[in-house]
């Protein structure tokens, strides 16, 4: 009777597995996976790797453990034709490379690489600095919080660099009698900043 039972197993299996196998758009799918390799050099630990599509969308976020050249693959030939961005989030600047897919077929597009610099924020015996190499030459919103309701906003624009250096830097001071939680949002290129602190 046992036998039996295994026997009836083993075909009941076998057919799910031809019935599969016979199905060809399922096979057409697997047989035109390809992974692709995404490759960053002086990567550091903490750091992420962010899959994104035409429109700033997430698809896909990884952190990184191992420190070094990194060379990750991805199955990207399951998503639509268009363009898509891999982004190397790291302390101080963000590395966007270029990737589209076609038919199934991803290209990383070797010379597409943009860096775009994050600004630096930091408390200092209640001084509020923040600097950002300005490039782009684009302008940076600052929003500054007090208890989650805002108390102070600005637009700095390139022209208001440090002697034309390309580098924004903006000192903001507080009294100590100015206790409370604060929080600062910077908004550049179409990013936003977040920065908590306490005085």
């Amino acid at each position: 009777m046992k036998t039996n039972k295994k026997l009836v197993l083993v075909v009941f299996m076998l057919g799910t597995l031809f019935n599969y196998a016979n199905n060809d758009k399922d096979f057409n799918r697997i047989a035109t996976t390809k992974k692709e390799r995404a490759v960053f050099t002086n990567v550091n630990r903490g750091d992420k790797l962010i899959i994104k599509d035409e429109h700033g969308v997430q698809l896909h976020s990884k952190i990184i453990y191992k420190e070094g050249d990194m060379s990750n693959a991805f199955d990207l030939s399951a998503l639509k034709d268009g363009k898509y961005t891999a982004e190397l989030n790291k302390d101080y600047e963000i590395i966007v490379k270029a990737i589209e897919v076609k038919d199934h077929k991803v290209i990383f597009k070797k010379e597409s690489r943009n860096v775009v610099f994050k600004p630096v924020m930091r408390n200092e015996e209640n001084v509020l600095i923040i600097s950002r190499i300005s490039f782009d030459k684009k302008p940076m919103k600052i929003d500054l919080y007090f208890d989650d309701l805002i108390v102070y906003s600005e637009t700095v624009k390139y022209s208001e660099t440090t002697k034309n250096t390309g580098i924004v830097d903006r000192l903001y001071s507080f009294y100590e009698k100015e206790e409370g939680n604060y929080k600062v949002i910077v908004y550049n290129n179409d990013r936003s900043y977040i920065y908590e602190f306490k005085i």
